[in-house]
Formats: structure tokens, C-alpha cells, sequence
């Protein structure tokens, strides 16, 4: 199944996506609620959905406008190293243990919002990213068993702020400024894709510049691993989610680095789920804006 969570004609909440067409679930099903919060925990049987999908009014998917798909998320746990090219690129060793960060929720919004180049820095980089949404939680998750606590893929660009990000060791600063880690708009769930989503195409460009391309074969940890070597030391719960690392391509590594401007509009699009569009605007005119209003 394929959902996109956001605001249409037919209301706001979760879409079940059929083609180019939607059903807003949520106005038929209270119990579904304003995000996947109430598939994830399982409070509505995703098999019994298929049935609304004759009768209920239809939006086009076009006029959804994305919302996060889960509002709220408990954690969010990305991994920075997990392509070797990525990682011979940025001068780092191959890593024995994944390097795991994690961000806060203001740091991320929905597909088709603005990312922020703040006023601080011009070096606002992009990173496709396959998202992993956690639908099952657990602690010591076995590697064989992972796959099944997951409830569906997304996309995920995990917008950099490159001189701030390198000035500690723990990237903290330049992963998580504000309105830099747009999320979605689809949610696919497992049946859809291949195991662990595995061989899918990962593209990021602007306009005709393609940027980063490769696949999701390419990562050193695959899903089911993660899940299992995050679960050694944390409790995942339903809802959280997990990035999975970006392939080469990056900006900063690029001569001269190739830094997301003003104006310009990033796409992250992932084989058999989407495309993830961000346009991309300056925080001082962002204010501007605002104060004018």
C-alpha cells in the first residue's frame, strides 16, 4: 500500500494512494487519525482499507498538500556513514560500528516545504536518503526478524549545514537546523518493494543536474541489520524512524562544492516510491516574508 499524509479537498489526514488518485482514510475511519500513528499501532486492519477504495470520493494526489507522516516521532535515527564511495569521499575510515546521529522534530518538515539555508551559513548541502519507518518496536532485534518491525519506506533528505557540521565531532550542529530534513510525501509499505528495500535506484538532482545516483544495494548496513544494531542499546518504538545513510555525490566533496542555492528546487527521488521536492529559500528572506505579512 501506498499513503501520503497531508491536506486535500477531502480533508486532512491519511490518503491511500491508487494510481493518481487518493481516499482520505481518516474521514472514513476515526480510529485511522490524522497521521499513520493509528496504522502503525494497528488500529486499523491495513487489509480492511482496500474496500474504500471503490466507493469513497477520490482527490487527485497532485493536490495533496504533504504533511510529516508521522507528526511526532519518538526518535529519529540516521546513520552517516553507510556508502563506501560517500565515505572515501568525505575522508573518513570505513567504519566497523555505524555512525549513528540522531535529529529533533524542528529540524525536519514535510515534503514540498521550504528548506532553509539559514543566515549563518551558504554551505547548505543534500543527502538522498532511504527513511525506514518503524512499525513493530522491540529491543534486541534479531538481524532474521528485523524486517518484520517495519512498517513502511519513505524518502528523506538529510539537508547538511556543512561548516557547522565539521566544526565537532558529533555533527549535532549542522544536522539539525531548523526546516533542513524534508520527509515523504509517500509511505510505502514492505509488500511493495523488495526485501529490506534493497536495490532500488537513489537519485538526487536539480533540474536536469543529476547529482548523487546509485542504490540502495550499495549501503554496508542494510535494514535489517540497522534495525538489529540500534535495538543492542535502544528500545525502538512504533513510529520512529531511521535514515539510512546517503550515497556520493554530496556537494561539499564535489571541487568547487556544489552548495543548494536560493531559488533552485532539490528532488530526492527513490525507485518505487517517490520523489521528494524541496525548494530551497534564504532564512533572510524567509523573514522578510514574514515580517511584510
Amino acid at each position: 500500500m501506498r499513503f501520503i499524509v497531508g491536506e486535500s479537498a477531502a480533508g486532512t489526514g491519511v490518503h491511500l494512494v491508487d494510481g493518481d488518485t487518493a481516499v482520505n482514510i481518516s474521514a472514513l475511519h476515526r480510529a485511522v487519525g490524522p497521521d499513520l500513528m493509528g496504522l502503525i499501532r494497528g488500529d486499523v486492519e491495513l487489509a480492511d482499507l482496500q474496500a474504500t477504495l471503490s466507493s469513497a470520493p477520490k482527490v487527485l494526489v497532485f493536490d495533496i498538500r504533504p504533511a510529516l507522516p508521522v507528526a511526532a516521532p519518538g526518535k529519529v535515527i540516521c546513520l552517516g556513514l553507510n556508502y563506501a564511495d560517500h565515505i572515501k569521499e568525505g575522508g573518513y575510515d570505513v567504519p566497523t560500528y555505524p555512525a549513528l546521529f540522531m535529529r529533533g522534530l524542528n529540524s525536519l518538515m514535510a515534503a514540498g516545504e521550504p528548506m532553509v539555508r539559514p543566515i549563518c551559513s551558504e554551505r547548505l548541502d543534500y543527502e538522498a536518503e532511504l527513511m525506514v519507518i518503524i512499525g513493530r518496536g522491540g529491543r534486541h532485534i534479531s538481524e532474521a526478524e528485523a524486517l518484520d518491525h517495519v512498517f513502511g519506506y519513505t524518502i528523506f533528505n538529510d539537508g547538511s549545514v556543512r561548516d557547522y557540521q565539521r566544526k565537532t565531532h558529533q555533527w549535532t550542529p549542522g544536522k539539525n537546523f531548523d526546516a533542513t530534513g524534508p520527509i515523504g510525501p509517500d509511505v510505502v509499505t514492505p509488500d511493495e518493494l523488495p526485501e529490506g528495500a534493497a536495490g532500488l535506484k537513489i537519485e538526487s538532482r536539480v533540474g536536469d543536474e543529476i547529482l548523487q545516483s546509485a542504490s540502495t544495494s550499495d549501503m554496508l548496513w542494510t535494514v535489517a541489520r540497522t534495525i538489529a544494531t540500534i535495538s543492542e542499546y535502544a528500545t525502538l518504538e512504533p513510529g520512529d524512524m531511521i535514515a539510512m545513510g546517503t550515497p556520493p555525490g554530496v556537494g561539499h566533496a564535489r571541487t568547487p562544492p556544489r552548495w543548494l542555492r536560493p531559488g533552485e528546487t532539490v528532488e530526492i527521488e527513490i525507485e518505487g516510491i517517490g520523489i521528494c521536492a524541496s525548494p530551497i529559500v534564504a532564512e533572510e528572506d524567509l523573514r522578510t516574508t514574514v515580517a511584510a505579512q
